[in-house]
């Protein structure tokens, strides 16, 4: 398993950052594993460009009206912006505005890239005109990272150098570790609902800082344990504020922490508070953690507590509350304990190696297409524009995450609603509980015969 290298996109307010990233994620990018509506307000994206997978992170988004217009109050969010996204990326993209010329801005933002040592790249974006490319190779090379790439993000011109240039500047591709049968676990979750305290309940000592005070946790900390005959990597990460007015930070931070441990994590542990319930950040995390194709499981944590208050619920009721608002985590198991008292603490870890089982399940090729030419004998395809989908052949050629592939006659019939039949299917056959199935439609070779 590869870590996919991160890419932040960081700059001054309105020199185009969003502008930038949406064309290259939209255009001169493939998305790797893109699953719409999971997700809301993506702040990144798992790309490809040249054979090279990497996540480009957008740091837009910070409102210079969410500090009552106090120039510095909003300066200060912007270079907090610039230094989070340097401290956390493995390469930056440093964009300025070739129409407006240089701003004071732009050399604090400067001033923090040479502080942190990153790797970076300076884009002047907006260099439509002639008079605006004239520039770019003047006032901004003073920011000390030679000449700019001159791009368009409106346009899409000069994005493909740009891309050539962040490729260099990623590090070399190498594996997670020299990890053998080790298995690495992701704690996400929002702040204050006890990562750390799982984590330390878990491993039986202080090992993490525990405290009530929110964003306690600033980077992942990894911790090594054994679990019967398994070697567990403990990732735990800062949690995802939710109000950049009331934090002085905004969302992406966490969100970036995040991204990075689910990356190197065979699975994420979602943690959420049983006693205020799932919320849209929750669910954003989920989405990120299926968006990675990674294991996922649903902890309930303060267990003891809602007990208290909630005991007329029954755990298998409250799971499917939560399932509900969850919808497309439904594969997902869910568990409730209290990492603070370890009442039904013992619960985790068999399940986390029930899913860890289940990543590397491999279906045999026979028992696969007896199952698929069954459930299409009993439930075909509905016909779309007058033609019938058709399926000839399924095989499962890779694990970890399980991905299937369907031999058919027009990739493009195939239905949302019938794929998520067929993906039903052989969860309803197969244990894959806490595993997102990557379903994958390809035309028939030629002279391939029916199956």
């Amino acid at each position: 398993m590869l870590r996919p290298s991160t890419v932040a996109i960081v700059g001054r307010p309105n020199v185009g950052k969003s502008a930038l990233f949406n064309r290259l994620i939209g255009q001169r990018l493939a998305i790797v594993e893109d699953s719409p509506g999971v997700t809301r307000d993506r702040l990144y994206a798992l790309c490809e460009w040249r054979g090279r997978i990497f996540s480009v992170v957008d740091t837009a988004g910070i409102d210079p009206d969410a500090d009552n217009a106090h120039g510095e109050a909003f300066a200060q969010a912007t270079r907090r912006q610039a230094e989070v996204a340097a401290h956390e990326a493995d390469a930056v993209i440093f964009v300025v505005d070739a129409q407006a010329g240089l701003n004071p801005l732009d050399h604090d933002v400067a001033q923090i890239l040479r502080t942190t040592r990153r790797r970076v790249v300076l884009v002047a974006n907006k260099a439509e005109s002639p008079s605006a490319l004239a520039s770019v190779h003047g006032e901004f090379a003073r920011l000390g990272f030679g000449e700019p790439v001159a791009v368009s993000a409106i346009h899409g011109e000069g994005t493909g150098d740009l891309l050539d240039r962040v490729i260099e500047l990623l590090p070399p591709e190498a594996p997670n570790a020299e990890l053998g049968d080790e298995l690495a676990l992701a704690i996400i979750g929002r702040p204050n609902v006890g990562k750390s305290s799982l984590l330390n309940a878990l491993l039986g000592e202080e090992r993490a800082i525990v405290t009530d005070v929110p964003g306690t946790t600033r980077d992942s900390i990894d911790t090594l344990m054994r679990w019967h005959d398994r070697t567990i990597r403990l990732i735990d990460t800062a949690g995802v504020r939710k109000k950049p007015e009331a934090h002085g930070a905004i969302e992406y931070y966490a969100a970036l922490r995040s991204l990075s441990a689910i990356a190197r994590a065979d699975i994420a542990l979602l943690v959420f508070d049983s006693m205020v319930g799932v919320t849209a950040q929750d669910r954003r995390l989920a989405g990120l953690a299926i968006e990675e194709r990674k294991g996922l499981i649903i902890v309930g944590n303060k267990w003891d507590l809602a007990r208290e208050q909630q005991g007329e619920f029954s755990q298998g009721e409250l799971a499917n509350v939560i399932h509900d608002l969850i919808p497309f985590a439904r594969f997902a198991p869910i568990t409730f304990l209290s990492a603070k008292t370890k009442r039904r603490l013992g619960s985790l870890m068999p399940v986390v190696s029930r899913v860890a089982d289940n990543l590397d399940r491999r279906i045999p090729t026979p028992a696969l297409n007896a199952l698929i030419r069954d459930a299409v004998l009993a439930h075909p395809a509905p016909a779309a524009g007058g033609k019938l989908f058709k399926i000839y052949y399924a095989t499962q050629p890779s694990v970890h995450p399980p991905l299937f592939v369907f031999s058919c006659n027009d990739p493009d019939l195939v239905q949302p609603s019938y794929k998520r039949f067929l993906e039903n299917t052989i969860r309803q056959q197969f244990d894959f509980e806490g595993v997102p199935l990557t379903l994958e439609f390809r035309p028939r070779r030629e002279r391939e015969g029916d199956a």
